[in-house]
């Protein structure tokens, strides 16, 4: 291979989508197990590569030049054949940094607690003392490697003010989980999770609920990787190049998902939004049904609602490793907090608030088969809807109409500063 990326997992990898932006080179993703990495880079048949866990300390022996910054942090993630020299670099510094920045969030003076003891910690370690932090800790399940424990975390260091989640905690496929709870840090002031995939993990949620500024790290990727490219072909990448590539590579992957109540034009739109836009459409009722073997109405009728609702939540958290995706969820959905939690991982979720008069009764609908059910349901789930949605969308007009406020929303909020 001339380009790409060696790792142990690497099927959640976003790195040949954002390179084939950079520029006109082929660039492939190569997993390696643990016994392949030495014998990979003797070979030395790459021309430039960039490495992820768990190789970033790994490959450190075979090199023969290291920069200077990728010593003294002790981890490299790119590494370059110069005429058969490997020489290694650390972009993850550059990509991390920009991350932080990006959260607006002034790191200088502050306590900051690192979640991991991997190559990637000392990157981030190295990153926040450069941007002045007063004191900076690891914190580790086991405590050792100079590491506080989890435990000790948060009985002495509750008061720390900048949480970086280094782990893999919560990363695809394994969705669910954080590393700690950013509520056991009442003083934290700014949460980072390097982790990009899924778009939006525990940690990340759990602190934007909390009201606390925090950034994934799909940004960091996309600015190490310009940062790579850089040493790959000894060029200057303008800077503004970042920012348009990242904008594209989330709005690319971020998901499309519908609620509201039954009959409000869900798959309708769904199904128009996936042909307009090129992308799958996933129906989480007919899921459901598919993975059952039976229809909904029956079921209800044999089993009840829980196991419905059971079956639903088993579906959507399936749904929440998809990326580029337009999701219509059943009008229950929002019944339970973890089905949303699941959907926004990838999704921005949109709410068709269509007028109840509009809502047509049908007998497939076992919630909403009748008039007075429908008026139940919309008073018992109308604010369900407004604490679930990312936005909420008139759905009084047509389906063209809706699907044109969707799209429009969808991109103005992707690509807007």
């Amino acid at each position: 291979m001339q380009y790409g990326l060696i790792g142990e997992h690497l099927p959640h990898s976003f790195s040949p989508e954002i390179h084939r932006r950079i520029g006109d080179y082929p660039y492939e993703l190569k997993e390696l197990s643990p016994q392949e990495v030495g014998a990979f880079l003797q070979r030395r048949e790459f021309k430039g590569i960039n490495v992820t866990i768990p190789y970033k300390q790994t490959v450190i022996p075979y090199l023969d030049e290291i920069d200077e910054a990728a010593k003294a942090i002790g981890a490299v993630n790119t590494v370059v054949n110069r005429g058969g020299k490997l020489c290694g670099y650390n972009t993850d510094f550059g990509g991390l940094k920009a991350l932080i920045e990006r959260t607006g969030v002034s790191v200088a003076g502050k306590k900051a607690l690192i979640f991991g003891t991997g190559g990637t910690s000392n990157t981030a370690s190295a990153v926040l003392g450069a941007l002045g932090a007063k004191t900076v800790l690891k914190a580790s399940t086991s405590g050792k490697q100079g590491a506080v424990s989890y435990r000790e975390a948060l009985t002495a260091h509750a008061d720390a003010e900048i949480l970086v989640n280094t782990t893999p905690c919560g990363m695809f496929p394994k969705l669910d989980g954080m590393a700690a709870d950013p509520a056991d840090f009442p003083g934290a002031k700014a949460v980072i999770d390097v982790v990009y995939n899924p778009l939006r993990t525990d940690l990340l949620q759990r602190a934007a609920s909390l009201g606390i500024p925090c950034r994934g790290g799909l940004y960091m990727l996309v600015t190490q990787a310009i940062l790579a490219a850089e040493h790959f072909f000894d060029t200057k990448i303008p800077a503004e190049k970042a920012e348009s590539i990242y904008r594209q590579i989330l709005t690319s992957k971020e998901n499309i998902v519908l609620i509201g109540m039954p009959a409000s034009g869900k798959t309708t739109v769904g199904t128009l939004l996936s042909k307009s836009l090129s992308r799958p459409f996933f129906d989480s009722d007919l899921l459901a049904a598919e993975k059952a073997g039976r229809s909904i109405p029956e079921i209800f009728r044999t089993d009840g609602e829980a196991a419905f609702r059971a079956l639903e939540t088993e579906v959507l958290a399936d749904c929440a490793g998809k990326t580029g995706a337009v999701i219509a969820t059943g009008g229950g959905a929002v019944l339970n907090p973890e089905n949303i939690r699941y959907l926004k991982k990838n999704g921005r979720v949109y709410f068709l608030d269509r007028p109840v008069e509009a809502l047509i009764p049908t007998a497939d609908r076992p919630t909403a088969s009748s008039r007075e059910a429908i008026f139940r349901r919309y008073e018992e789930r109308y604010p369900l809807y407004h604490q679930s949605c990312d936005k909420k969308i008139d759905a009084s007009g047509s389906a063209e109409e809706v699907l044109e406020a969707v799209k429009e929303d969808f991109f103005h909020e992707n690509f807007s500063a």
